[in-house]
């Protein structure tokens, strides 16, 4: 059975933000072997449209970042949208009952399934369906924002924290 984990990066005061701080090379090297170990993504559209960067290489990438797209590449995504039309390659369009789909979606696979995007994510967490939150908590204040929680925050309960790098820690809860 597969697990429903929602990983973001995360400022101090609790908002994700991917233009305002990005991933040092020790946690985007981190973030590679997420990429390379899940059983595959979940996204909301915004977040879905986002992503897409990685569907082709660019000239200036270094090694890192044609890992990054190797492993996003290969990994099945499920996009969870009612205004897209259609998805890119190796990617399945999910426009209704989301919780009948995500339970069959759980129980047909294995190993991690990422969710990607706070508002999907608060849907998921109304319907209990996330099994991990994974907080990857920077040294920055950003005042205002999308926060990492989007809506009401669930009882959860801290299984591990780890130093990532230099600057941020990766505190993984599980619902309490």
């Amino acid at each position: 059975m597969a697990r429903l984990v929602f990983g973001m990066n995360n400022s101090l005061d609790g908002y994700v933000d991917h233009l305002s701080f990005g991933p040092s090379a020790a946690l985007f090297r981190h973030f590679i072997e997420e990429a390379e170990g899940q059983a595959g993504s979940l996204y909301g559209r915004h977040v879905y449209e986002l992503m897409r960067y990685w569907d082709d290489d660019q000239p200036d990438w270094d090694d890192e970042r044609r890992a990054f797209a190797a492993a996003w590449r290969r990994q099945p995504k499920w996009v969870v949208s009612r205004s897209l039309e259609s998805v890119g390659p190796n990617a399945t369009l999910i426009r209704d009952d989301l919780e009948r789909t995500i339970r069959r979606l759980k129980d047909e696979r294995d190993g991690d399934i990422e969710v990607a995007g706070p508002t999907l994510a608060k849907s998921l967490t109304e319907l209990g369906l996330i099994d991990e939150y994974r907080i990857y908590l920077h040294p920055v204040v950003l005042g205002h924002g999308t926060p990492y929680f989007a809506g009401p925050r669930p009882p959860l309960r801290l299984v591990s924290h780890d130093r990532i790098d230099e600057d941020v820690i990766r505190l993984t809860y599980v619902p309490a």
